[in-house]
């Protein structure tokens, strides 16, 4: 069976990699883009969906605005991009912003980054591989019902390409992410030439209108209508998330790792820019509409409603079906590559999550396991823990993008804020104390920059607020709440258990008993007890005795009389129990030991023999595990536990073969 086992886990992810190897798995820039930035292009494809079905709530003509709000986004992202610039030069670590908000605001602060950037990590999978299904329903009908759980098969992929190692992970995916930047783009350039040589027709969609929500007949005017386009902004703002992961990811990259991380942070803001204003310009002019609900809210030229049968494509996919309507292949070529990038986006959180979890577990706010690398040298139960975070997501909003899209960008714009806050105050502290003026003078620009990105990141996240609260925002607020309060509960957990564990002087005189009082528990004289008192003798104790629990009258006297006639050097104690309970009178008695002698310790050994085979188990009472829970915690004793290995487990002996030979192996 461990052999089995063994086997299948290395067809799944691979054999062990030595910790020598982990500089083999840097990244060049090549790879480290796709993997970083794949979560910041792929929102350029359903971003431009948000705005759009946001405005449509006030009619066909608050959606001519839509480039605009899409430059207000691209303005933002600009500055955000600029920003963590100065941030992949100051801390160059990997802590990102957990590590800026920790230095410069505080632990407290630095715990609230991370409960944000968790919680967004967790959405980030889960959005993106809900909408990458989504649009795989477009293409496959048959998909369509059965998106959740399509959506979780992917996850389950993408945990095990992951479980593999980064940089397979990476160059898996690196392929149809440049497929995606090649599609989505040709298609862009392909519409704008179109456009201008008078060759772009109209989107099938431009024929109908669209039914204003009740209570915005009048379209963008009075509050309601600003509150809408700040809504329609916030929702764009989707555009920015996964640009934090590269700040997280810089340990990632190969030397000059923030010279590379800042390189690759400049192509995603260049890229991001190119396609998020160009999908909105090409929409606005091909007339696409994209709303919440096509049932209710589109309208044909004859007045009646589309009604529940019909099907709305992706802002991209309509504006592919319309720029290359004489070519289907290029259409099914960018619907399956958005797809690809979609479900690839959640990536970058298996990147990011893993490692800040690991810089978490090693602060004391996350248990310790998520601090160790697995056999692959990836952050195994990091990668595990996002995947099972995001699987239960999906259930839960049965893989629906325009619910889950409400819980998303709050905890990536509290992270930004903070982050920005925090640099800003680790410029102002540098230039407390840097004398050279070409240094001081790039100290100070970085300083107004990451002053202008906290001002407009604080602003945005206001906005969010403002906007999404009502509509699921506070779902993710709360789950960072609850993320907080965990970590530090865990962070306090710790702080106690070194400060118990702590020596002193008193626990040092005491580091040596005054003796050692040995206890045999025996149910019956055979080969495992025996072995147990040779084991207990071995141990030169002060005192030795054997202790038997009179469940059975006559059974206890056979004992008795069996031990008596072999002889034995050992001094049976035999325990009443008159209502035939094992574990309790053992308790009491050894207490009672303790008792009369405090600074002794108690070494209790317990002889149990071990089965081959897991329905055996069943055959054979659980006494000794019982009574181990229960001395566990009795201070001042020790449990020996005495193995007798049965005949079954004669099949079971490979397992020594199997740990020389994994051992060998470097595991």
């Amino acid at each position: 069976m461990p052999d089995l086992a063994d086997a299948a886990k290395r067809l799944l992810l691979g054999r062990p990699v030595r910790s020598e190897q982990l500089g083999h798995t840097l990244l060049p820039k090549r790879i480290a883009l796709p993997i970083f930035a794949s979560d910041a292009l792929s929102s350029v494809a359903y971003a431009p969906d948000e705005v759009l079905l946001t405005l449509a709530l006030a009619g066909l003509t608050a959606t001519v605005i839509s480039p605009w709000v899409g430059l207000a986004v691209v303005v933002v992202m600009v500055t955000v991009i600029a920003s963590y610039r100065q941030n992949v030069h100051a801390y160059p670590s990997g802590g990102g912003d957990y590590e800026v908000a920790t230095v410069n605001l505080g632990p407290k602060a630095g715990v609230t980054v991370a409960s944000a950037l968790l919680v967004d990590y967790v959405l980030t999978v889960a959005v993106s591989v809900s909408s990458g299904t989504q649009y795989a329903a477009a293409a496959i009908p048959a998909l369509r019902g059965h998106e959740a759980m399509f959506a979780v098969g992917l996850v389950v992929l993408l945990t095990i390409a992951n479980l593999r190692g980064v940089r397979e992970s990476g160059r898996a995916f690196a392929i149809p992410v440049y497929l995606y930047m090649v599609a989505v783009g040709g298609t862009a350039i392909f519409g704008f030439v179109q456009y201008l040589t008078g060759n772009l027709q109209q989107a099938v969609s431009s024929e109908l209108s669209i039914v204003p929500a009740h209570g915005m007949e009048q379209g963008l005017v009075g509050v309601a209508g600003a509150f809408l386009v700040l809504r329609a902004f916030a929702s764009g703002s989707a555009a920015l998330t996964g640009v934090e992961a590269i700040s997280n990811g810089v340990p990632s990259f190969r030397k000059p790792k923030s010279k590379n991380a800042a390189t690759t942070l400049l192509l995603l803001g260049g890229l991001s820019v190119f396609l998020i204003m160009s999908i909105l310009t090409l929409a606005r002019v091909t007339g696409v509409h994209y709303v919440e609900d096509p049932a209710t809210q589109l309208m044909r030229p004859d007045g009646q409603l589309v009604g529940e049968g019909y099907v709305q494509d992706p802002v991209i996919g309509q504006l592919a079906q319309t720029i290359f309507h004489s070519f289907p292949p290029a259409f099914y070529l960018v619907a399956i590559v958005t797809g690809l990038i979609l479900v690839l986006a959640a990536n970058t959180a298996f990147n990011g999550f893993p490692v800040l979890g690991s810089i978490l577990a090693k602060d004391g706010f996350l248990p310790r396991q998520l601090h160790t690398r697995g056999d692959r040298l990836a952050f195994s139960n990091g990668i595990i823990t996002l995947a099972a975070g995001a699987i239960a997501l999906i259930i839960a909003f049965d893989a629906q993008v325009t619910r889950l899209i409400q819980l998303y960008i709050v905890g990536v714009f509290v992270s930004f804020t903070l982050s920005q806050l925090g640099m800003v105050k680790h410029w102002t502290r540098e230039l407390r104390t840097e004398p050279d003026p070409k240094k001081r003078s790039q100290m100070t620009r970085s300083r107004v920059i990451n002053a202008i990105g906290f001002g407009m990141t604080a602003t945005v996240l206001l906005i969010v607020l403002l906007t999404k609260f009502t509509h699921g925002a506070w779902i993710a607020i709360l789950a960072m709440i609850i993320v907080f309060i965990v970590m530090r509960a865990i962070r306090k957990h710790y702080d106690t258990v070194r400060d118990e564990l702590a020596l002193d002087d008193e626990a040092a005189a005491k580091a040596l008993p005054s003796r050692v009082h040995a206890i045999v528990l025996v149910s019956h004289l055979h080969r495992p007890t025996m072995r147990a008192i040779a084991y207990a003798r071995a141990s030169r104790p002060q005192v030795l005795e054997a202790v038997t629990v009179a469940v059975d009258g006559d059974d206890a006297n056979d004992l008795r009389a069996a031990w008596e006639k072999m002889d034995l050097p050992v001094p049976l104690r035999v325990l009443d129990s008159p209502f035939r309970e094992i574990t309790r009178p053992v308790i009491t008695y050894v207490r009672s030991v303790r008792r009369e002698s405090p600074r002794d310790l108690v070494v209790v050994y317990i002889p149990e023999y071990v089965v081959g085979h897991w329905w055996e188990q069943i055959l054979h009472n659980q006494s000794a595990l019982r009574l181990k829970g229960r001395l566990l915690f009795t201070p001042g004793v020790v449990v020996a536990s005495v193995p007798w290995q049965l005949s079954s487990t004669q099949g079971q002996t490979g397992m020594e073969e199997h740990v020389r030979r994994t051992t060998s192996r470097g595991l």
